[in-house]
């Protein structure tokens, strides 16, 4: 698979499930810009056959190289951002929840999730793209999870997708700023996360960010319909080059996705 039929596999599925994205893409189209992709980011479980040893060589194979590992304590997260060396391409930030530092409870929740992963399908790039890997688990089990981890639940009812596309800011000729940005959104109705602010970071750490909350969609577990959150649009403007991710901003960014919503 070559990476554009994988890039544009991606954001096939995402649109599917996080609609808003493509409104905002063709409000930004119908003003004359051009969504350019910052970077797209994953989440997973730090278990094998998915953990982050597992799924990093695809990102290899298409010519990505680890950039840097970021760690988020609080949320019991760490991930990595990827480079790819051809001008154009995104940047990836794949993270992993770091299961063992959850309650035994919790651990073996996902524990019988991923216990039934076909391995064979780890194989594939595709797997970053596959969705559930396992059989959606009760409504019971998924609050569970949720209570405890916010990032354990999703992962859980969503499976294994682009969890965001991040429009760069630095490519929109009719947006003089991130803020205008926003609130020219906000005016078209869409809900921002507002955790630590509407942008997270500034110009002196290199890097401002903002986010829309993920759409919301039914999923039916156990025969019971519950409303899960999905996926959200981040947007980012980057300083002098910067390349990589700023911890602090992108622990509110998390956020995006939290089910009691703003």
């Amino acid at each position: 698979m070559k990476l554009d039929e994988f890039l544009s596999a991606l954001w096939k599925r995402y649109v599917q499930i996080a609609p808003s994205a493509g409104k905002i893409r063709s409000l930004l189209e119908a003003r004359g810009d051009t969504w350019v992709n910052d970077h797209i980011a994953f989440r997973t479980y730090d278990r094998s056959p998915i953990d982050l040893e597992a799924l990093e060589p695809h990102l290899l194979a298409f010519g990505y190289k680890r950039y840097a590992p970021y760690a988020f304590e609080d949320k019991k997260i760490r991930a990595y951002g990827y480079l790819h060396p051809e001008a154009g391409r995104p940047r990836i930030f794949l993270s992993e929840l770091e299961t063992q530092k959850l309650s035994v409870g919790a651990q073996a929740r996902i524990a019988e999730l991923t216990a039934q992963i076909d391995a064979k399908v780890v194989g594939d790039p595709l797997v970053l793209n596959a969705g559930l890997l396992w059989q959606p688990p009760s409504r019971a089990v998924y609050q569970e999870l949720l209570q405890e981890s916010e990032y354990a639940g999703w992962v859980a009812a969503n499976g294994l997708c682009a969890n965001h596309f991040t429009v760069s800011v630095n490519e929109l000729a009719s947006f003089e700023s991130l803020e205008g940005l926003l609130e020219f959104l906000q005016t078209e109705g869409f809900a921002m996360n507002t955790a630590g602010g509407l942008i997270k970071g500034t110009p002196e750490v290199l890097l401002e960010q903002g986010s829309t909350l993920a759409d919301r969609r039914i999923l039916e577990l156990e025969g019971e319909a519950t409303e899960i959150t999905t996926c959200y649009v981040e947007f980012a403007r980057r300083y002098q080059g910067f390349e990589g991710f700023v911890p602090a901003s992108a622990d509110k960014i998390f956020e995006s996705t939290d089910s009691k919503g703003p």
